[in-house]
């Protein structure tokens, strides 16, 4: 910055500090930050609307209340008190009124109530004391911020501090707010456990709750998200792109959550079941069977075939007339409707014929298969409406758009989803995006650039280019965050021999142990290789087959082992998460959860294993991470402000 400039910077500066004294305090707050120990961060990826998994995930902290109550009290207190008292942390309003529907006894209950918020106050002394008392301050729960303040905070000139603290107390009691006051002090114990929360991507798909978790994310106190393929279609088909729409319903379908669309959104889908029942009635559906859950009603099985076929046949029409119009997506291998051979019943696929496992397409002209009939038009223009003025999918969307990105460089770790595309030589793979060629960082740039665009973009070009682009990172060989040669959606339904169902991985999958190559991904990220770390999601770890989420000796770490209940017989597990505190990474393997209700009524726990990937040599204070950076340039440029004021080159104002 030049000497002009600099000095018109320290003016705009001297506006927020107009004193030596204020200037001088600001430096010593935040030189007193930078030695506070770092906040502990937690990494969650892959939750595929599984809400109730994801909800005690997040309570618990992957374990990390746990640990903190162990921290504490130790063999002060036996293990059936510990676990009871996590679990009230966890859920204090449903615990809450458990207690108080079963006992009747009031002298008791007031005796709970003394010595669970006495725990409950000791838990919040020891996860607040990493941080400034201006920050607990604004974590506080407006009701109660006074009281726990008092409660937390030592008073040196009060002699009898236990009388003090114990009178409080007993007032809570005594005026019938404590329980209020116990889940005040829960959700502050929670939210203190962790500072910070990254999704690693695919929040949506196949689980029923998706939205559930959306809505808690946009109330979650600090989070950022690197999009999954499953979010971008999402993404797209809020934007308004029908293919994308197309896709997310046929998806909703095959794992009979069309309940999502409907009751989550309110979104109407009668336009389309109407027009199912109508033409689909009397077809073969066989090979759109419903992949549902314990919840599903069956009465809707026949229904739900019909408009999953439906739906499917549009979207592979919708799909085929999107390659047409872009041969720079380099997908001519998807045309399949326009391969098959209505005489001999089969289809041609890279060269081979396979027999078709149904030929029942009422809607599909074979002379132009990707024409979608005038009914069909009707159909999608509908849906397309109810996506783009559906307010709680946009506000979500633009919750997704603010907090999220395709990847994340933060405290020397490099977070995204599926890959960086490369060749087999661990070379970055240079894709098309409208007749420019990117790699690396490069791509991933210029694909987010065109995302937003096909969101927020004014121009009516621009926004159909982005929107496209938006269903290329969905399901485009090249995309990093789907990574494979093909979406096999139309061998799957289509054709009995599973060799044409394999979707071949990206060159980078086979690389992950590679030293050279993972290196080379960070430099190019900006990060230095000797104390960085990869974090990925996208492909889950199958621990059954021996696989192991740490590779490159710890480089780089797949924390995707199966939220899904459609993963974990192939995983064995439920969900790997990560947590980075102050003494180093930790690996949470997730056994499956039972339900949120087990774990109210018999406190029952997730059962996790923690892997220690690395411990840091010293504590990592403030100082380590990204916002200590952020500190000393605030904490540099308040000095030289400091130093204007001093030699006379600025005045003080205010004095």
């Amino acid at each position: 910055m030049e000497d002009f400039e600099y000095k018109n910077y320290l003016k705009s500066l001297s506006k927020q500090f107009p004193t030596i004294a204020d200037a001088a305090t600001e430096i010593i707050n935040l030189q007193a930050i930078m030695s506070l120990p770092k906040g502990t961060e937690h990494f969650l990826t892959d939750i595929h609307g599984e809400w109730e998994q994801f909800n005690h995930v997040l309570k618990n902290g992957s374990g990390s209340v746990k640990r903190k109550i162990d921290e504490e009290f130790g063999n002060t207190l036996s293990a059936r008190d510990k676990r009871s008292l996590a679990t009230l942390i966890y859920y204090p309003r449903e615990k809450l009124e458990l207690i108080l529907e079963e006992e009747e006894d009031q002298e008791f209950l007031e005796d709970w109530f003394k010595i669970t918020i006495h725990r409950l106050v000791q838990m919040t002394k020891r996860v607040s004391s990493k941080y400034t008392r201006s920050k607990v301050r604004k974590a506080l729960p407006k009701d109660f911020s006074y009281v726990i303040e008092e409660l937390i905070t030592e008073k040196e000139e009060i002699q009898d501090k236990e009388l003090y603290y114990n009178e409080i107390i007993h007032t809570i009691i005594r005026i019938g707010r404590a329980p209020e006051c116990i889940i005040a002090l829960c959700e502050l114990i929670q939210r203190l456990v962790i500072d910070h929360l990254h999704i690693v991507g695919d929040i949506y798909d196949r689980g029923t709750g998706p939205h559930i978790i959306m809505d808690t994310l946009s109330q979650y106190h600090s989070v950022d998200i690197q999009w999954g393929n499953h979010d971008v279609v999402w993404m797209g088909a809020a934007s308004g792109q029908t293919t994308c729409i197309a896709t997310v319903i046929r998806v909703s379908a095959r794992y009979g959550n069309l309940d999502i669309l409907e009751e989550g959104y309110g979104i109407n889908l009668i336009p389309l079941a109407t027009f199912a029942m109508k033409v689909y009635e009397n077809t073969d559906c066989s090979a759109f069977s419903i992949k549902y859950g314990k919840d599903y009603d069956t009465k809707d099985l026949a229904l739900d075939m019909m408009m999953h076929k439906a739906i499917a046949i549009i979207q592979l029409k919708l799909e085929g007339q999107l390659i047409l119009q872009h041969p720079e997506f380099e997908m001519d291998d998807r045309l399949l409707l326009d391969k098959i051979n209505y005489e001999t019943g089969t289809v041609n696929i890279a060269g081979k014929e396979y027999p078709m496992k149904d030929l029942d397409f009422p809607t599909v002209d074979p002379a132009d298969p990707y024409r979608l009939t005038q009914e069909e038009e009707l159909v999608v223009d509908r849906l397309r409406h109810a996506f783009v003025h559906c307010e709680k999918l946009q506000r979500h969307v633009r919750f997704l758009f603010s907090k999220g990105s395709l990847y994340k460089v933060h405290n020397s770790n490099l977070l995204y989803h599926g890959c960086v595309p490369m060749d087999e030589n661990g070379n970055f793979k240079a894709v098309n995006v409208y007749g420019k060629r990117y790699s690396g960082k490069a791509l991933y740039d210029a694909l987010e650039t065109y995302a937003r665009k096909g969101y927020y973009s004014q121009d009516r070009q621009e926004r159909r280019k982005g929107r496209d682009i938006i269903w290329y990172i969905w399901a485009g060989p090249n995309s990093p965050v789907f990574g494979k040669d093909k979406m096999a959606t139309f061998e799957r339904y289509f054709v009995e021999e599973k060799e044409t169902h394999k979707e071949v991985k990206n060159a980078y999958y086979s690389l992950l142990d590679d030293e050279t190559t993972i290196n080379k991904i960070m430099r190019e990220f900006g990060l230095d290789e000797s104390h960085s770390h990869i974090v990925n999601g996208h492909v889950p770890v199958e621990l059954k087959k021996g696989e192991t989420p740490i590779k490159c000796g710890g480089k780089l770490l797949i924390i995707d082992g199966g939220f899904s209940k459609a993963y974990q017989s192939k995983t064995g597990i439920a969900g790997y998460t990560l947590v980075a505190n102050s003494h180093g990474l930790n690996l949470v393997a997730h056994k499956p959860f039972e339900s949120a209700e087990a774990a109210i009524r018999e406190e029952t726990d997730i059962v996790s294993d923690t892997i220690i990937v690395e411990t840091a040599a010293h504590r990592l204070m403030v100082s380590d991470t990204d916002v200590g950076a952020e500190l000393k340039e605030s904490i540099a440029d308040l000095e030289k402000l400091l130093e204007a004021y001093q030699d006379g080159t600025l005045i003080e104002k205010g004095v």
